[in-house]
């Protein structure tokens, strides 16, 4: 019998996916947002409260067993970067709600080059990547970065699609139920790579990009030069040794490389905002 024959004997049983496929439209309907400055459609299934008490845990949890560097010129240096991009952003993006957002701004003494911005507004930048910022400009590129997936709610958007994905392996395995053991192996295997190549890595690589752009044009209205974003992806590349990056296919992020022109290509958008808001800059 052929394995995608219904019935008996070893079949494909459609109606897991049938409904999963009601359900799939029932949730996207139901549960649609719009990410500001972009326009952009998103799936976001968690309330605002939510996303932040997740957040504030996971920060606290990470601030506790970290060595956060408490004062100095560097911190706040890092501080007062943050602020200026979150002023900038509350004035050019109203319709966010931002009683939701509760700003802190860390510095992490670590060799890690990394920054990140968990849902209600919780910043760490670790003291790895400021040799690659290289200045006021860079850390504002990489902030404004950072500043721009919690504007977006990309961590609750992800977790939604998460969830779909899961729901839909369970609809698959439940529809290869009757199939050999072989057979089931084989096909789940496929919808695994299916998911993780076709939906999971393209969507962490759209956020990516999605942040890039918002986080330059925050940075320019805060009147930071936004010509240094795409040097400061010049830095990364160097700073990582200046090889080759995994495939892009297989990654979570763009390649310097694409960042870089994306970046190029939105600048003069990002010029003409920052000699707008800022008089007098070059």
């Amino acid at each position: 019998m052929s394995p995608l024959r219904v019935g008996r004997g070893g079949g494909l049983r459609w109606w897991p996916i049938l409904l999963f496929a009601l359900y799939l439209g029932y949730y996207w309907i139901s549960n649609q947002q719009e990410v500001p400055m972009t326009g952009r459609t998103q799936l976001v299934d968690m309330s605002r409260e939510q996303e932040s008490a997740l957040g504030l845990q996971s920060y606290q949890q990470i601030l506790s067993q970290e060595q956060v560097v408490r004062g100095g010129g560097q911190g706040d240096a890092g501080r007062d970067i943050g602020s200026r991009l979150v002023r900038a952003a509350q004035a050019v993006l109203p319709q966010v709600p931002w009683e939701h957002f509760d700003w802190e701004f860390n510095l992490i003494q670590s060799d890690q080059a990394n920054a990140f911005c968990l849902p209600g507004g919780k910043v760490a930048v670790y003291t790895g990547i400021l040799p690659i910022t290289a200045n006021a400009n860079g850390l504002a590129a990489v902030m404004g970065h950072e500043i721009a997936h919690a504007i977006a709610r990309h961590g609750a958007e992800r977790m939604a699609t998460q969830r779909l994905v899961q729901m839909g392996s369970m609809a698959a395995g439940m529809s290869v139920g009757e199939m050999d053991p072989g057979t089931q192996r084989m096909v789940m295997a496929a919808i695994g790579a299916g998911a993780q190549y076709g939906v999971l890595l393209p969507f962490s690589r759209d956020h990516e990009t999605e942040a890039d752009k918002i986080g330059l044009m925050i940075a320019a209205h805060a009147c930071f030069d936004p010509r240094e974003a795409p040097r400061l992806w010049q830095r990364m590349g160097q700073a990582s040794g200046g090889g080759a990056q995994p495939s892009e296919f297989m990654s979570t992020h763009p390649s310097h490389d694409t960042r870089i022109r994306q970046l190029e290509e939105w600048m003069p958008e990002a010029m003409a905002i920052y000699q707008q808001a800022c008089p007098g800059a070059g």
